[in-house]
């Protein structure tokens, strides 16, 4: 075990490894055992296609504009996930060894992201409703112009932003799954409930890498959480935009669409902080040092400020018309 007055981050993560193999086993699935887009979109080995794309098709046809820009908004945040791998890849600490727990963790769990571009890509393309053309461009702008997250490739605000981007994540493509399936499509649903259960284990790995920091370095941690909050957690696809429009303008329009249809909304982002707050056991927090203790009262003070901010927030009435959507 090492100690605080020893403590380094390099420290800290080399310390973690047997634990991050553990999380690795109980919090990643196999291949063999996980699913997979085919099992959930229309098989073109089978007789039957045509007809299932003829359902699937039908069935997309009743989805409202909002959730439509909301779903291929999701797909383009998750078909970036080369960009993500690499940010995970250069995080400062991590070792480069290939067979190092924290290398397997990053490889598994971009092996299970890479499903969810692929499924979204794949429906969103069967079901008629979408400019490929326009979204894929979108996708590539994406990649090409990066992201800045903000953690300043500190392994401590890093998972402080994955723990937060992995649940929001997961309320987004749950909210999405449950309109679906009130409008009529359980694909679609059914689809987005499988990405959905994905991000929440991953959200939950995280959680837990952040609470063992805490273990063994928890004035520092506290301080990484801090700054983060104060910087604002930024969504990965915060660059989004589309052919002919400035940097980031469409991500504006995809966060009024999604705020509007109660995908993912200012409450939501208070109640993630209010559950990270409570995961990691903030408020019982002592034998912290000053500035530590200046960061947990911020922290614990935060959820209200936002609660009263989100309070005089409306609903964005600004309907814009995405390229994207045919």
């Amino acid at each position: 075990m090492i100690t605080a007055s020893t403590t380094s981050r390099s420290e800290v993560i080399k310390w973690m490894e047997d634990f991050v193999g553990e999380k690795f086993s109980e919090l990643l699935k196999t291949v063999e055992e996980s699913w997979q887009p085919a099992d959930l979109l229309p098989d073109a080995t089978l007789d039957t296609f045509f007809d299932e794309i003829k359902d699937l098709r039908e069935r997309a046809r009743d989805l409202s504009y909002d959730l439509l820009a909301v779903l291929v908004g999701d797909t383009i945040t998750e078909e970036a996930l080369p960009s993500y791998e690499s940010w995970l890849m250069t995080i400062k600490g991590l070792p480069q060894d290939p067979d190092n727990p924290w290398m397997k963790w990053n490889r598994g769990w971009t092996a299970e992201e890479n499903r969810h571009g692929d499924a979204l890509n794949r429906y969103l393309y069967l079901s008629g409703r979408i400019n490929m053309r326009e979204m894929e461009a979108s996708t590539q702008y994406l990649l090409a112009d990066g992201f800045d997250l903000q953690t300043d490739m500190d392994p401590y605000r890093s998972f402080v932003y994955t723990s937060f981007q992995e649940t929001a994540t997961n309320i987004s493509h749950r909210r999405v799954a449950q309109i679906a399936k009130r409008q009529g499509d359980q694909t679609l649903a059914k689809l987005c409930g499988h990405v959905a259960a994905d991000e929440a284990r991953h959200a939950k790995a995280y959680k837990a890498f952040v609470s063992k920091i805490f273990e063994a370095d928890p004035n520092e941690m506290m301080l990484a959480f801090e700054d983060m909050m104060r910087k604002k957690i930024v969504m990965p696809a915060h660059y989004m935009r589309e052919l002919g429009v400035d940097i980031g303008k469409t991500f504006g329009h995809f966060t009024d669409a999604a705020q509007r249809i109660g995908v993912y909304t200012s409450a939501d982002y208070t109640d993630i902080l209010e559950d990270l707050i409570k995961e990691w056991k903030i408020e019982a927090m002592t034998d912290l040092n000053e500035a530590g203790e200046r960061a947990r009262d911020y922290l614990i003070a935060l959820p209200a400020r936002f609660k009263r901010v989100a309070e005089r927030m409306k609903a964005p009435a600004l309907e814009y018309k995405f390229r994207w959507i045919a």
